[in-house]
């Protein structure tokens, strides 16, 4: 059984209180099912669910992203070192992520079951919606702990007595489900914009519904470790492979997802500059969706939920930035990061920030091993000054338009190719870098493995900070060879050799004129700081490991401890596979009980 379920199945299996309304009631009601919805949704916003433990800890490390602090043993860095073990202090929870999502899942269960027998969605396309809500948003949770865990109980009806402990299923179990599901929902679901509960990004809307059809598509016909055919939770070491099940093939998936995104495209829009979509984002009354907007969804935490900025915001102590109180910088980009996106890219510098604010409200230097997300920034929080506290109210992005395109650019030029693909990728590159270098750029792109490499590159930069790399790089079979050429990359900016042979080890930098960033320049050697910046002699290369601070080797090496190819999902946890009765085990070498 599933630990959150074992504490509150009485909640679930007992008859209904005098005052309560009876479901006939409920589920013919627009108003009292749409409460409903809003009940499946709370469980993201529990205290060690998506907002304290999932979103904090999924996604880290990869290629692009690290977890900024390094103590091997650390439950923490333990998380995003591979190295997470049952008993991990921050996970092995009872009420943790695992069975806080299934809390959520098993609400979702109520409200579509209630729906289909007393919505009368043929008649009511309001009652349909809302199904294709609930669907959607169940989708989204299996898709996630399918994300973190691999296998996991597929349960897709509520709870009943003798159904309380169940055992781990394939995920192909899962995703089958969930891929029909959407099917079935989409329809049901306006565009952005198209109604009152579609003009918000807290709300699901069919782009978003067909953008996670072809997520979800990518991952089950990708690669990713799995136990053999018919020994999911017996201890199974597995293999990395791709699914035996024909269904869930690229060449069955992949047509559908296409014609997904191909109906997506244009039912949103990018934001014409990178820098101005970020500062929206992080004003927490932006939720405004539409086809002249890029987010999609967002995880509908309120004005005092959520550890978003709390988590991975530019570190500070600022009084007027974070209350004086130390707060952000959990995880940055790879310190090698920055030197990756071209000349005048707009994203690098709201990607990348390698600058920290101090008590006073002033500006210094990280050091270059430790680098910021500036895509999340407590100085432009102004529609709700944040105050310090564990919660700041920023409600993460699930999916925006970006990631559509850029999906619809790797279907079709795996499917037909790169001609037809190339106008995805060009409208991403031409917002980063202009039209006619964006144009320039993809004219060099000829066949299907350069085009798909260059997809692989451009998500790296559009999604760096955003946490969607983990399970790409799984899903391309790539986690393991890309960490390992992320280490030696580090390495070689650490001590100026390779592609960073021409950098001189010196920074110049200056706070900008209005106070609230920090311009820095990596010198060429022998070159001089310019008038109005001040210069950091030997900034890249001044940490050793005797130090033990800053950009030392067994930091470098600590990207992963534990097998990233044997230990990609994270293990079922102790208290779990306790209130389980013995029904859920482990597999991929972890322990069990």
């Amino acid at each position: 059984m599933i630990a959150a379920l074992a504490v509150s199945c009485e909640k679930f299996l007992d008859t209904e209180s005098p005052s309560a309304f009876d479901s006939a009631t409920v589920y013919s009601n627009y108003s009292l099912t749409e409460g409903t919805i809003f009940g499946i949704t709370e469980a993201f916003c529990e205290v060690n669910s998506y907002r304290g433990r999932f979103l904090p800890w999924y996604g880290h490390n990869t290629d692009i992203e690290w977890y900024n602090t390094f103590k091997k043993g650390d439950g923490k860095s333990d998380i995003s070192g591979y190295d997470c073990l049952p008993n991990n202090s921050q996970l092995n929870l009872s009420n943790g992520p695992f069975p806080l999502m299934y809390m959520g899942i098993e609400r979702a269960n109520l409200v579509i079951e209630g729906i289909r027998e007393y919505g009368n969605v043929e008649e009511h396309a309001d009652m349909a919606y809302l199904l294709g809500e609930a669907l959607t948003l169940r989708a989204m949770i299996y898709y996630d702990l399918t994300k973190a865990w691999g296998d996991v109980p597929a349960r897709f009806s509520s709870l009943e007595s003798a159904t309380i402990y169940a055992a781990k299923d394939s995920r192909d179990v899962v995703y089958k489900q969930i891929l029909a599901d959407l099917e079935e929902a989409i329809p049901y679901l306006p565009y952005p914009g198209a109604t009152a509960a579609t003009s918000r990004t807290d709300r699901v809307n069919k782009v978003f519904a067909e953008g996670l059809y072809a997520r979800i598509a990518l991952a089950a016909s990708g690669y990713a470790i799995r136990p053999d055919d018919g020994m999911v939770g017996t201890g199974d070491l597995g293999t990395i492979r791709l699914s035996s099940d024909p269904e869930l093939s690229k060449d069955v998936l992949y047509p559908k997802a296409l014609a997904y995104l191909k109906d997506a495209y244009g039912k949103a829009s990018l934001e014409k500059d990178f820098r101005t979509y970020w500062y929206n984002m992080n004003n927490m009354d932006n939720l405004t969706a539409g086809p002249a907007y890029e987010t999609l969804y967002v995880i509908p935490f309120g004005s005092g939920r959520g550890r978003w900025n709390f988590t991975y915001a530019i570190s500070s102590e600022g009084a007027s930035i974070s209350n004086g109180v130390s707060r952000g910088g959990d995880a940055g980009p790879l310190p090698t990061m920055y030197f990756k996106y071209s000349a005048g890219d707009q994203r690098r510098d709201v990607t990348c920030v390698n600058y920290k604010w101090l008590k006073d409200n002033s500006l210094e230097p990280a050091g270059i091993g430790k680098w910021y997300f500036g895509k999340y920034r407590f100085e432009w929080m102004n529609a709700q000054p944040y105050t310090g506290g564990n919660d700041d109210g920023i409600k993460p992005v699930v999916m925006r338009y970006a990631d559509i395109l850029l999906m619809a650019a790797e279907i079709e030029n795996e499917l037909n190719g790169p001609s037809g693909a190339k106008r995805y990728l060009q409208e991403v590159r031409a917002r980063a870098c202009g039209e006619d270098a964006a144009e320039d750029y993809v004219a060099t792109l000829g066949s299907k493995e350069d085009f798909f490499e260059a997809v692989v590159n451009e998500r790296a930069l559009e999604f760096c900070g955003e946490f969607l790399r983990k399970a790409d790089l799984i899903r391309w079979n790539r986690l393991k060879s890309s960490l390992d050429a992320a280490k030696e990359e580090m390495l070689a900016l650490r001590d100026l050799q390779g592609d960073y042979a021409a950098l001189g080890g010196d920074i110049a930098y200056a706070t900008s004129d209005d106070g609230l960033s920090m311009n820095i320049l990596f010198l060429a050697p022998g070159e001089k700081a310019p008038a109005g910046y001040e210069l950091s002699a030997g900034y890249v290369n001044k940490y050793d490991d005797a130090k033990k601070t800053g950009f030392y080797k067994e930091r470098i090496d600590g990207i992963y401890v534990g097998d990233p190819e044997q230990h990609m999902f994270w293990p079922i946890f102790n208290d779990t596979m306790t209130n389980s009765q013995g029904y859920i085990k482990n597999d991929y070498g972890y322990d069990n009980l």
